[in-house]
């Protein structure tokens, strides 16, 4: 946990990555739009962890090996609104993540929106990411503006929408398969 808080402590300061444009389609403007703060959902059955507070940072932490000069991935951090966990992916191609959608995938090299880590807690549980199951799915943005001359993403934020799933181990019982998805609104750091 503190490695990665210190990953987003540590922040180089945002990086030029590219020509303006705007992600999610044609005629988007910068900005979360309607995205809320809080929405994102780990859920299965009785076990339903919400995420938000999410800020994003061009920070370096997971650099793609086949990014074009001047792109640099965004980690993005949030905490969990119903209980006292966290959420933190890495973004290796936020370039692409602005025009396209991205697998969702484990911390490992290869990955494009890695996540890093996911914890939570619920009803007298803890729950951490299983490394040993896979992670399948999509993430998605809107409104995020990769803004030429002003080191970086947009002030303004974007929208960040996942739609896949994971598995959580638990302290009070066996591993569980969860789906993350949801439509919720980061904050440039």
């Amino acid at each position: 946990m503190s490695r990665l808080r210190s990953l987003l402590n540590t922040s180089v300061g945002l990086a030029l990555i590219g020509a303006a444009g705007c992600g999610g389609g044609s005629g988007d403007s910068c900005g979360p739009g309607d995205a809320p703060g809080t929405g994102l959902v780990a859920s299965r059955d009785a076990v339903t962890l919400t995420y938000g507070n999410l800020v994003g940072g061009l920070n370096n932490d997971c650099p793609a090996s086949d990014a074009p000069a001047g792109v640099i991935s965004m980690t993005i951090h949030g905490t969990q609104t119903d209980g006292t966990g966290q959420i933190t992916l890495c973004v290796a191609r936020p370039d692409l993540l602005a025009t396209q959608a991205q697998a969702l995938g484990h911390d490992v090299a290869g990955a494009a929106v890695r996540i890093v880590d996911i914890e939570g807690s619920a009803t007298d549980c803890s729950f951490t990411i299983d490394r040993m199951q896979p992670v399948t799915g999509n993430a998605t943005s809107s409104g995020l503006c990769l803004v030429n001359g002003s080191n970086g993403i947009d002030p303004a934020g974007f929208a960040l929408v996942l739609d896949g799933a994971l598995s959580l181990t638990r302290t009070c019982g066996a591993t569980v398969s969860v789906t993350l998805h949801g439509r919720v609104a980061v904050t440039a750091d």
